[in-house]
Parts: structure tokens; sequence; C-alpha cells
């Protein structure tokens, strides 16, 4: 794979890597037909619901409840999957993660293991670590195969690979399926069905060799231990019950209570992401067996700045996300720069919010997310878990222009204010000034009346950036002040609006 996720350090900043994934025209058109594609069925099936804006608000409840009491329900959590055979290993960080994972793998003597999509694995680059230690990672799901096989990244939380096209998928695996195991048929065309024969037979092979599977997971239920894990081709189904070692990789974040909170986000997590009533294949595992399944089963809670970003009263409805991806499917932003310009696993209007939190503001690339949005709130309106997104972009590009107190490695620290953002600061400054002295608030405004076709239509210096794609709104002839006292004589009008 090329390119990393994790630190970002030499990654540009939004703007520049958006502004080159802009000009890719092939881009653009994959992206614009998959996610208006989604986008719409979406909509269908949740149209479905009569009580969606009921099972919306329970979601944002119980995931607010968790939270609240994350401390508590991991215990209990630990407790059930002891009780139940498995073992639980706790990691603060990604490198924490990544040496219990590879740990575990020496441990059975195999150098293979097969994956079932997982974000927190990407997020810790598990893949990398492995590879570093001799071990090969195989993914199974279609779209990270191909990502996989292309030596390219994900650009999307529920299609990996929706930035390629199927003539590109298929000079992918004509190139590259014969280094990884068995070769592409002969002849492969672009066609769905013959694409998914030759992952099929690709992977047959490793699941049946395979001894390790390493999974993540959408839910994890604190009262029985048991593990969920949602999807619509049944590679994850083969990755959970061939192997002999099971290793699931969770944040600490994807808990829920009971197996009665489980049932509201069965019923809008498949309409959110893949607009299906229920997804194809729900797979549920608790512990270990010895009738069936792994005979050993590892969960390792990962947090990696999770419990820094439940420190922030405002960002901590991040993690809420349950990973749907209906946020990227409506934003414009994400639809016309594509998943990459992200610079993280978490791309979209919930990465702007996420990665920062996660990673902290101090890197180019993590400085600039919370800017990644027009704040046009659709992302919002389609959340099933009603995270605000608008607000906590807002929260962010403040923390990023003015600095402040924030939780990192479970200590509270000061930011300084990001460079680049003087003349920002000014402005906002300037107008705290003016907003809290009517009067000089009143002489600007008239004084911007009568100047007004003196004003110029872009901004100079800084200014540019703003205004390099759209024209100043025009000042009106007449403040609003002015024209209330001269209409209304400056008394309100019973019924008018306020």
């Amino acid at each position: 794979m090329s390119g990393t996720f994790v630190g970002m350090p030499g990654f540009p900043a939004f703007p520049s890597a958006a502004r080159e994934a802009v000009h890719d025209t092939t881009l653009r058109g994959n992206l614009r037909h998959a996610t208006h594609t989604i986008r719409a069925k979406r909509a269908k099936a949740v149209a479905e619901v009569s009580d969606w804006a009921e099972l919306r608000e329970a979601g944002k409840r119980i995931k607010d409840h968790t939270l609240r009491h994350l401390d508590h329900y991991l215990v209990q959590l630990e407790e059930s999957v002891t009780a139940a055979g498995g073992t639980v290993h706790w990691a603060a960080d990604a490198d924490e993660a990544n040496r219990i994972v590879t740990g575990l793998v020496r441990e059975t003597g195999e150098s293979e293991v097969v994956k079932v999509k997982s974000m927190a694995t990407q997020e810790i680059e598990l893949n990398e670590a492995l590879e570093a230690a001799g071990i090969h990672a195989y993914e199974t799901d279609l779209a990270e195969l191909i990502v996989q096989l292309g030596r390219d990244r994900p650009s999307h939380i529920l299609v990996p690979a929706i930035h390629r096209n199927r003539g590109e998928i298929r000079d992918v695996f004509r190139s590259e399926m014969g280094a990884w195991g068995r070769p592409a048929p002969e002849g492969l065309t672009d066609t769905p069905a013959e694409l998914a024969e030759a992952a099929r037979l690709h992977l047959r092979e490793k699941f049946l060799r395979a001894g390790v599977g390493v999974s993540g997971a959408n839910f994890m239920v604190a009262e029985t231990g048991t593990l969920v894990v949602v999807e619509s081709e049944g590679n994850g189904r083969m990755c959970l019950t061939l192997p002999e070692t099971l290793i699931s990789v969770v944040g600490i974040e994807k808990i829920v209570p009971t197996w009665r909170d489980l049932e509201v986000f069965l019923q809008t997590l498949p309409r959110s992401s893949t607009a299906e009533r229920m997804n194809p294949y729900t797979s549920t595992w608790t512990g270990t067996t010895d009738a069936d399944g792994p005979r050993a089963f590892h969960l390792v809670l990962l947090d990696n700045g999770r419990t820094d970003t439940l420190a922030d009263e405002v960002g901590r409805q991040a993690l809420r996300c349950i990973r749907c991806s209906a946020c990227l499917n409506v934003c414009p932003v994400y639809e016309r720069a594509g998943g990459h310009a992200y610079g993280s696993v978490y791309p979209g209007p919930i990465g702007a919010i996420l990665s920062p939190q996660l990673r902290g503001t101090a890197s180019e690339i993590d400085a600039s997310l919370p800017y990644a949005s027009s704040l046009c709130g659709a992302c919002y309106e389609v959340c099933p878990v009603a995270i605000d997104i608008p607000e906590v972009l807002v929260h962010l590009r403040e923390r990023v222009v003015e600095g402040g107190e924030v939780t990192r490695g479970g200590n509270k620290v000061v930011l300084r204010p990001s460079k680049g953002h003087a003349a920002e600061r000014a402005a906002m400054r300037a107008a705290r000034w003016a907003f809290t002295r009517p009067g000089a608030l009143r002489t600007g405004q008239r004084l911007a009346s009568r100047t007004r076709r003196l004003h110029p239509r872009t901004l100079p210096g800084p200014g540019r950036a703003w205004s390099g794609t759209r024209d100043l709104p025009p000042v009106p002839a007449e403040p609003f002040r002015d024209w209330w006292q001269r209409t209304r004589g400056g008394n309100d009008v019973k019924g008018t609006a306020g």
C-alpha cells in the first residue's frame, strides 16, 4: 500500500490535495456516479420506515449514555468476554495494538492472516506492521482486495475502491493477482460477474488454508461479550469461522450496553450504509466453543486518541459514529475531492472531525481538515445517530485558530494557535469589538452603505483565498437598523417576526 495514514507528517494540507483531485475527470466521474446512486437508494430505504426519526433519536441517546459510562461498560465487556472463553487486551495506541497482534500471530506459528474489512486496523496500519514482522495479511473484502492489489489507499468508508471503475479493476486483477496467489482467469473482462468470480476463486484458497483471522467489529455487546460484524459478501463469515485463531481489533467506542440496544442499530446501519433493510450477513460471536469456530479468541480494545476525544464535550459526539458513510455520499466537498485528499482512513465529513481529534491538529493536514466543508449541514441531516458535524467543524476551527486547552495522551495541554491564521484572528477580534459597541457598529454600517460603489468585488491580501472563487456580497443602500427606524419608528409591530 502506498502512502500512510497515521500521523501524516508529510501529507499536504487538504486544499492542496483537493486541488489536484478535482482536476482528475475520471475520479470525479466515478465519485459522482457512485455517490448519487448510493444516495438515492438510501433515501428510498429510509423512507420505508415510519419511525426513522425515533430510531435516530434512540441511537443518539444510546450512544451518548454509553459514552458517559464508558468505563463501566468496558469493564463489563471484559468480564463477559473472559467468562465466554476469550482473552481481552488493552491497547493505548497504534504501536501497542500492533505489538499485541503481531505477538499473538507469532505465537500460533502462522505467517499469513486473512482479514475482515476493518477501519480500526487500517487506522493503526496493522498490515504494514505485520509485513515488517514477516507476516502476510490478505484483505478479503472485494473492495479492500482491489485496493490492496493495486497498492492503493481506501477512499470511502463503505466502498474503499469507489474511485476505481470496472475497467481499472479488471486491469489491476490481470496484472497483480498472480503475485498474491491464484492469478486472474484468462480473458477476464470488466463485467461485474466475472470480476466477482475472479475474486472468489483467488480468495477461496486463502480462506481454506488460513490459521489466523483478523477482524474489527461494528458493535460489541457489554452484557454478553458478543461481537457483531455486518457485511454483504460473506467473506467476513469465512474469516470469522474457519481459522483456528481469531483476533479482533476494535475501538473502545463501538460498545453498546445490551442486545436490546443493538436492535436499534441493526435497523439504522444497513439502511444508512448499503440501503438494505438488513445486511445479507450479520455475524455474531461470543468467546469460544469446543463445537464450532475458532479455538482461541482475542479482543484488542483500541484507544488511540478516543479517550482524549471523549474529554471534549463538543467533539465527543464524533464517537457516536457507526461508520455508515451516509455523510460522505451527500457531501459536495467529498464528491469533488474524493477520499484520498483527507489524508486519513476516515474521509469525508466524519473524517474531517474525527481525524483531528484522534491525531491532534499539529500537522498541516489535520489543521486543515476542519475547513474541508461548506457547512451546508447535509451530513447532519442524514446521520443515523444525529452527529452535528457542522457544530464540531466550527468548534475545531476555533481550536486551530485560537488554540487553547485540550486533552492529549490523557493530559491537559494548551495548544498554541496554528500558523497562518493571524488575519483571521484579527478579523474576529475586530468583529467582537464592533458587535459589543452598538454605536460603533451603527457608524460602520452607515459608512459601508455610503461608500458601497467604491467597494471591490474581491478581497486583497489573505482575503483572496476566500474571494477567489466567489464575489463579495453587495452592501445594501441602507443599513437594516436605519430602515427599521424609518419605516417602523423603532417600534415592534405586533405579529411580525423578529
